[in-house]
């Protein structure tokens, strides 16, 4: 198997038009590769600079999960931190997790900071949202969001659906006219999102809530909705 490099997004586009198959870090397509048999060319994107910058609301997905630091917001980053272990970490890559994984660690972080996916496509790169993204799985370069107010996220390792751990992401947004908050829960393989307005009545806004499909989770899960919207809503007063 040949690797390809490029250093720029027309020779990106160039390696796609020759069939080269995106690698990302290789920790999903590797054993599948083993089983079915290699391609003939692949292309990573770990020289591309669209597919590396960190930082003003933009994340790269040549990125390696364990570069994620603080110049992400807090949810995006603690989703990052709790991906496998230190090993997978430092060799999967973020466009390898949303795009190539079935459990999409990062996906409800993504999705509570209403992040916009740039991917290139066969006219250059477009900016699409991550519904469209999940959907047809085009070659992502990098994320894109507005900063927000305040943001946390929760893995319960404790509660299970079936061998996938729950996972809770909140933020608060600016918004287009006023705030809003946002909470994902994957829940399995899929993820719930919701979108309510901001209120610093947290019981008000926790009530809004459980007249959404998200009311309808297990009620530990809920509880730990309802503790990580108070701290959101909270650190987004206090922001504001």
């Amino acid at each position: 198997m040949f690797v390809r490099l490029p250093t720029s997004v027309s020779e990106a586009q160039e390696c796609l038009t020759e069939g080269a198959v995106p690698v990302g870090g290789a920790t999903l397509v590797w054993a599948s590769w083993q089983r079915d048999g290699f391609p003939e060319q692949a292309v990573s994107l770990r020289a591309l600079p669209e597919a590396k910058v960190i930082g003003d609301g933009t994340l790269g997905a040549a990125v390696l999960l364990h570069e994620i630091d603080e110049r992400v917001p807090e949810v995006l980053r603690r989703a990052a931190n709790g991906v496998g272990t230190g090993a997978v970490r430092r060799t999967a890559t973020v466009g390898g997790n949303i795009v190539g994984s079935s459990l999409r660690c990062l996906l409800p972080a993504a999705l509570v900071l209403d992040a916009r996916a740039v991917v290139l496509e066969p006219d250059g790169p477009v900016e699409t949202d991550l519904a469209e993204l999940l959907a047809k799985r085009p070659l992502l370069l990098h994320l894109r969001w507005d900063e927000p107010i305040a943001s946390g996220y929760r893995k319960l390792s404790d509660q299970l659906r079936g061998e996938v751990p729950f996972v809770v992401a909140v933020a608060v947004g600016a918004g287009p006219e006023a705030p809003v908050l946002r909470v994902a829960v994957r829940d399995g393989y899929d993820v719930l999102s919701e979108s309510v307005p901001y209120d610093t009545d947290v019981r008000r806004v926790l009530g809004t809530l459980a007249l959404t499909p998200l009311g309808t989770l297990p009620e530990a899960v809920f509880e730990a909705v309802r503790e990580e919207v108070t701290g959101v809503v909270e650190r987004a007063a206090a922001a504001r």
